[in-house]
């Protein structure tokens, strides 16, 4: 268990996920915590994906040497935790996880629907029948990870932008300042993740694109 325990907190640690507690054979890892990043639910997929290979090449292992095999299966879910003075995170986001890892099946990942939404233009994802989760009411909605490299996707028909004409504005009148005094603005755009930055950066390169020369850069 020692070697097991060692591989998962190296694959947790190369996503940039926190190691939060081993129970018995089971692994909680957190992403977001204490600090939020754009990317937290995306990494944390991708995580989940790797700690299922790196399992399965130290299965391979202990096939030839013991005649055993390890199976993995794992939960991923978004939401917002409670961090006590004690640092026992709590909240329902971990307990869907927990949920979802049970109802998954050997070698599988299944996310739960915020994580979807964030996930969903960069990993392949198949829905499951709604589960039947221990402690909730309602069938939950679930999808299976297929992989885990960005795919292309075909256009979505977006619905029209609303409640933002302030924000384009004020990205409006840097671009006029910069072109009226030919100097530079820097405009940082600040949100929590999935409040539609990316969207409204897409709605004014789109307005000013015959004004302007649009470059996109992403890291």
């Amino acid at each position: 268990m020692a070697r097991f325990y060692a591989t998962m907190r190296g694959v947790i640690a190369r996503h940039g996920g926190q190691l939060d507690k081993f129970i018995g054979d089971g692994v909680v890892a957190v992403f977001g915590v204490p600090t939020v990043a754009e990317d937290d639910a995306l990494r944390a997929v991708r995580c989940a994906a790797d700690m299922i290979a790196e399992l399965d090449a130290l299965s391979e292992e202990l096939a030839r040497g013991w005649g055993v095999r390890l199976r993995m299966r794992v939960g991923v879910n978004t939401g917002e935790l409670v961090v006590p003075s004690d640092g026992e995170l709590v909240g329902d986001a971990m307990n869907t996880a927990a949920r979802l890892e049970s109802a998954a099946a050997p070698g599988e990942v299944l996310v739960g629907r915020d994580t979807r939404r964030l996930v969903r233009d960069e990993v392949q994802l198949q829905p499951v029948p709604p589960l039947a989760l221990k402690g909730k009411t309602d069938p939950v909605p679930a999808w299976r990870l297929l992989a885990t490299q960005t795919v292309p996707q075909p256009a979505r028909a977006e619905a029209p932008l609303v409640g933002r004409s302030g924000e384009l504005g004020r990205l409006r009148g840097a671009l006029d300042d910069a072109s009226r005094e030919r100097v530079c603005r820097l405009v940082t755009v600040i949100g929590s993740p999935g409040m539609g930055k990316s969207r409204l950066a897409e709605e004014f390169t789109a307005a000013v694109g015959a004004d302007a020369t649009v470059v996109l850069g992403r890291c």
